[in-house]
């Protein structure tokens, strides 16, 4: 993702796995705090469940904590798009094509209006249709109704392991938020061990940038009291 190289490889939530674990072994890295949003959250998850001895803590925002059971879930028009990403040629028209993620997904996840200069450095990544091929497969991984199933089975196991943990978490959620609404944060609160949970006001889905500086604050704070 992002500035990262685009290899010749299908994307899938495994192959990632597979790259950010080489990453961690090769760099040696130990008593990690993970900080995680979205994929990030479930690949951070998936890591340490595994890995439990090597994690300091997990601190995340709008994470993929539970499968979705029904397109029901989602407000009509955002499953509407979704499945249409999720539909062969469809979707890979519209998100590698008319780069509809970046452009109009993106924005639409965030309350205030990014900058021209901003938009820009979310574009840059992405400015060829060839290197969207990561944007189009990340929507056909979400855990929806029972599909992809090994995905399903990740997010299942990891989700059992999450209630057991005595890690320290910190959550992050913003108001009415996207993957975190209001249900699965009360879960959240009444499931998870050694909670944190921190109130950004006013957020979608990318709540780094609706609120940074409150985000970054608390982190730091709380990261601090891990010590």
């Amino acid at each position: 993702m992002g500035k990262s190289d685009k290899p010749d490889i299908e994307y899938r939530f495994f192959d990632h796995r597979k790259y950010v674990e080489g990453f961690i072994d090769k760099m040696g890295l130990r008593n990690i705090t993970l900080v995680l949003h979205d994929w990030g959250s479930a690949l951070g998850f998936h890591y340490a469940q595994r890995h439990e001895s090597n994690v300091k803590g997990l601190a995340f925002m709008e994470a993929i904590i539970l499968p979705v059971p029904s397109w029901d879930m989602f407000h009509q028009d955002a499953a509407k798009i979704f499945q249409g990403f999720r539909t062969p040629g469809v979707g890979w028209d519209m998100v590698v094509n008319q780069n509809m993620f970046v452009e109009q997904i993106l924005p639409g996840g965030i309350f205030r209006k990014l900058s021209l200069e901003e938009m820009n450095h979310y574009r840059e990544p992405f400015k060829e249709p060839k290197s969207r091929k990561p944007v189009w497969r990340w929507p056909n991984e979400l855990p929806i109704e029972g599909e992809p199933a090994d995905v399903v089975e990740t997010v299942e196991t990891y989700n059992r392991w999450l209630q057991r943990t005595d890690l320290p978490k910190l959550l992050f959620y913003g108001n009415p938020g996207a993957l975190i609404p209001a249900p699965v944060l009360a879960w959240c609160k009444q499931n998870l061990k050694h909670l944190q949970t921190v109130d950004i006001g006013s957020g979608l889905h990318y709540l780094q940038e609706d609120n940074p500086y409150l985000i970054g604050s608390k982190l730091a704070s709380w990261y601090k009291s891990l010590s």
